[in-house]
């Protein structure tokens, strides 16, 4: 597997390359001077990837003559705040930027959310990269341009477009991460082949497990078709005013649960994922819309590689449904303060429901935290 799968996300006069490899933040340098020569660069991180891969992006960008500071983020789904986004503009302003700094984030969603909204506000807009280092991130969060931080009414509430000039996926980063947030990126990676790729999915199910467990080619291969996915949605559908919005299959249950959990480690948000992605498949299959064997299929690969498929009960937590749907009713994708729904007729047939009748959506939650 020589070199790197390079794929673009074809937007007219602000098109980006995704990079994806083996080792691709060893030669971070290189890429990030080719886009934006004899500029200035903040890379924004975290303390846990600040220790496992700050110093290689650093030698790299040095190599490369880019002249580089950093700023170091408290990890957490808490950090996308307020209180946060403010003390990193402080950092970023105070010791003076200017229109052509590059802001690059180097970590997972909630790195890559927080710096690409703080770039997108910041002098009316900075460009900024974006360099992966969570499965999840590098399937989805770290292509399409959403940014943003959440509030104590909901996920992502707050936040723009904001395309990023550069993504760099590398692979072997992954070997770092721990099993359960591996897993929970893996969450993601299954929504695609669900939304319409039913050959993806099947080959999940057969190479998905080599994939988690450290194969490099599959790992690969599950990066660059998820990549690949969604660049041909972004490039389609940008704004999420279409296609795009099926991307968000099992989110409007996830954001919910998220929420009611407090966004906290207690669950992560693939994690909700996989649990939500299992929710909508129940909702479909309750309003006649998909084969309950396809149901089947979803809650066993997710099983399979140790994904939950119903809300943890450890903890003593009191899940209740009409919580979760008061939670819903602040989704971005609501109307009139009706949750909308992306469903399925079947493996890899997603689409956009907008009516859903309220007594089914309660016995699917009622159902799901009672398991």
């Amino acid at each position: 597997m020589p070199g790197y799968d390079k794929l673009t996300v074809a937007l007219g006069a602000r098109s980006y390359d995704i990079v994806i490899g083996e080792g691709v933040l060893a030669g971070a340098g290189g890429h990030i001077a080719a886009v934006a020569p004899n500029r200035p660069v903040v890379v924004v991180t975290d303390e846990n990837v600040a220790a496992l891969h700050l110093a290689t992006v650093r030698t790299s960008l040095a190599e490369a003559g880019v002249a580089a500071r950093e700023i170091v983020i408290p990890p957490g789904e808490h950090t996308k705040a307020f209180e946060h986004l403010e003390w990193l503009i402080d950092r970023l302003l105070e010791p003076g930027i200017s229109r052509d700094t590059l802001i690059v984030a180097l970590g997972g969603g909630v790195v890559g959310d927080l710096a690409g909204f703080a770039a997108s506000i910041v002098l009316r807009g900075l460009d900024f990269a974006q360099l992966p280092t969570t499965l999840l991130a590098q399937v989805d969060s770290s292509v399409g341009g959403k940014t943003g931080i959440n509030t104590r009414v909901g996920k992502n509430l707050v936040g723009s477009f904001h395309q990023p000039v550069l993504v760099l996926a590398d692979t072997d980063v992954l070997d770092t991460l721990p099993r359960r947030e591996l897993l929970a990126g893996y969450a993601e990676v299954v929504k695609y082949g669900l939304i319409d790729d039913a050959e993806f999915f099947a080959w999940l199910e057969s190479d998905g497990a080599a994939a988690i467990a450290g194969d490099a080619a599959a790992r690969r291969h599950v990066v660059a078709t998820c990549c690949g996915a969604k660049a041909r949605v972004v490039a389609e559908d940008e704004r999420e005013t279409g296609r795009r919005v099926l991307l968000n299959l099992g989110h409007t249950f996830a954001h919910a649960l998220e929420a009611e959990a407090g966004f906290g480690n207690e669950l992560l948000h693939g994690e909700a994922v996989a649990i939500g992605i299992v929710m909508a498949f129940e909702l479909s299959v309750r309003m006649n819309l998909c084969a309950p064997r396809d149901l089947a299929r979803v809650q066993r690969h997710f099983e399979s590689v140790g994904l939950a498929i119903a809300p943890p009960l450890s903890g003593g937590r009191d899940w209740d449904a009409h919580a979760l749907l008061a939670h819903m009713a602040h989704d971005k994708k609501a109307r009139a303060g009706r949750p909308t729904f992306v469903l399925a007729r079947g493996i890899g047939q997603a689409f956009l429901q907008r009516e859903v009748d309220t007594d089914e959506i309660l016995n699917v939650l009622e159902q799901a935290v009672a398991a």
